[in-house]
C-alpha cells in the first residue's frame, strides 16, 4: 500500500490497493508448514480430530506433542493461510444433537422475546442467539459439561491465546434463502467503521488479531449449497485489512477469490479474526445452517483494577457540565476528562437488550456522556440514562 510520510504510524483507507492484498493471497499453503494436517483443501489445512487424539495418546511425551501441535496451529493462523479445519472436533454426535435441541429452544424463546438481531445480516435471514454460552450452562449444565468438556477444543484455544482464555459463543442459524454477507474482519477492530479504525495506530491493527480467536462448530451437515462461510486465505496478513471492508474493489476481489469448504456435523473451523470472511448464501431448500460461533478472548484484555465507572461518571458530570457552561475548559480538555472517567468501549454487553443501533457496536458510556453534555441534559437525566444503560448491559 502507499504510505504518506506525514502519517507515519497510521493507516489510511485511501492508501489501500488491491494489488497488495493479491500479493499475499497468492501465497501457497505448504504441507511442510502444517505436517499434522491430513490434507490441504483450497489452501486450508484439514486436521482429523480422531487422528490427533490417537496420536497424542500414542506418543511417549504427550505434553511435547501437544505443544508442537499448538505451535503449528499458531503459525497457520498468524503467518500461514489464517484458517484451519478440525474434522470431528466434537467426537460424539449425540452431544452435538443434545446441544442443538437447547439451541433451537433458545431461538424460539428469542423470537418470543423479540430478540435475535444481527449486525451482519438482514432481519429474517438468520436466527442469532447472543451469549449462548451462559444460556446453555444455566438451562442444561449436563449438556454444557459434555459439550465443552473437550480437551481438543481446549488445545485449539490455548494454541492462539495461551491459558486463562475466555470463551463466548453465539448461535447463528442461517435460513434457506439467507443471502451471503459482505466480506469483513471480526472483533475487535472489525467492529469499527473504516473511519473509526483509522484512529488507531498501525501497531494496534497488528495487535488486535492476537487477542481473539474465531471459530465455529457445525451443528448440521453443511454442503456447499447451504452456504458455509467464505474465506480468503492469507488475507489476515494485509496490514490495512480493517479499513477495506466497505471498499467495492476489495469486495469484488473477495467475491472472485474466496474459498468455501463443506463441513460435517461436529466439525470445527477456526481462524484469525483478521481473515477476510463472510457467511455464504444458503441456496438450499430445507437446510437451516446452524453453527455455534465461538469467540475466544485473551486473558490479557482486561485492566488490573476494578473501577466503578458508572459512579465516577455520575459524580463527574455536574462538574464537566458547569465547566462547559462557563467556558472554562476547552472542548479537547473536556473530551479528555470524559475519556479518563467513563468506559469508552461498548463491550462486553448483553446484545439481546443492547443491540447495535445504526452500526456494529452499541453506545458506550463515553458516547452517552458526550451526548448528554452536548444536549444539555441535567445531572438527574444523565444519571437515569446511565443507570438504564448499566442495567441493559447485565446478563
Amino acid at each position: 500500500m502507499k504510505h504518506n510520510p506525514l502519517n507515519a504510524g497510521w493507516l489510511s483507507a485511501g492508501d489501500c490497493q488491491v494489488v497488495d492484498l493479491d500479493r499475499l493471497v497468492q501465497t501457497e499453503t505448504r504441507a511442510q508448514d502444517c505436517p499434522q494436517a491430513g490434507a490441504i483443501l483450497k489452501g486450508v489445512p484439514i486436521y482429523d480430530g480422531r487422528v490427533l487424539r490417537v496420536a497424542q495418546c500414542a506418543t511417549a511425551d504427550p505434553h511435547s506433542w501437544r505443544r508442537q501441535l499448538m505451535a503449528e496451529w499458531a503459525q497457520v493462523w498468524r503467518s500461514g493461510p489464517g484458517v484451519l479445519v478440525v474434522k470431528g472436533l466434537m467426537p460424539d454426535a449425540a452431544v452435538v444433537d443434545a446441544a442443538s435441541v437447547e439451541f433451537r429452544a433458545l431461538i424460539e424463546e428469542s423470537h418470543a422475546a423479540g430478540y435475535g438481531g444481527d449486525h451482519f445480516a438482514k432481519p429474517g435471514a438468520n436466527d442469532r442467539v447472543w451469549n449462548a454460552l451462559e444460556k446453555l450452562c444455566l438451562r442444561a449444565p449436563d449438556v454444557f459439561a459434555a459439550y465443552y468438556g473437550n480437551a481438543l477444543l481446549a488445545t485449539v484455544c490455548e494454541a492462539w491465546l495461551g491459558p486463562a482464555y475466555q470463551i463466548t459463543s453465539q448461535i447463528n442459524s442461517v435460513n434457506p434463502g439467507g443471502a451471503a454477507q459482505t466480506s469483513h474482519r471480526d472483533y475487535h477492530l472489525g467492529f469499527f467503521t473504516a473511519a473509526g479504525a483509522e484512529r488507531f495506530p498501525a501497531h494496534v491493527h497488528q495487535l488486535s488479531p492476537l487477542l481473539t480467536l474465531q471459530g465455529a462448530v457445525a451443528h448440521v451437515d453443511m454442503p456447499l449449497e447451504s452456504g458455509p462461510t467464505l474465506y480468503l486465505p492469507h488475507s489476515q496478513k494485509y496490514e490495512a485489512g480493517y479499513l477495506v471492508a466497505g471498499l467495492p474493489a476489495f469486495q469484488e476481489y473477495f467475491d472472485e477469490h474466496h474459498v468455501q469448504l463443506p463441513l460435517s456435523k461436529g466439525d470445527g473451523i477456526f481462524f484469525n479474526p483478521a481473515l477476510m470472511h463472510a457467511a455464504g448464501h444458503n441456496r438450499s431448500a430445507d437446510i437451516r445452517r446452524m453453527a455455534n460461533l465461538l469467540q475466544v478472548s485473551s486473558a490479557f484484555g482486561r485492566c488490573m483494577e476494578t473501577v466503578d465507572r458508572v459512579r465516577m461518571a455520575q459524580r463527574l458530570y455536574p462538574s464537566l457540565q458547569q465547566a462547559q457552561r462557563e467556558g472554562i475548559m476547552p472542548a479537547t480538555d473536556l473530551d479528555a476528562a470524559v475519556a479518563a472517567s467513563a468506559e469508552g468501549y461498548a463491550f462486553p454487553t448483553n446484545l439481546d437488550r443492547d443491540p447495535p443501533i445504526g452500526g456494529l457496536a452499541p453506545q458506550s458510556q463515553q458516547d452517552l456522556m458526550r451526548s448528554a453534555l452536548a444536549q444539555g441534559h441535567t445531572p438527574e437525566q444523565f444519571n437515569a440514562s446511565l443507570q438504564s444503560q448499566a442495567l441493559t448491559r447485565l446478563s
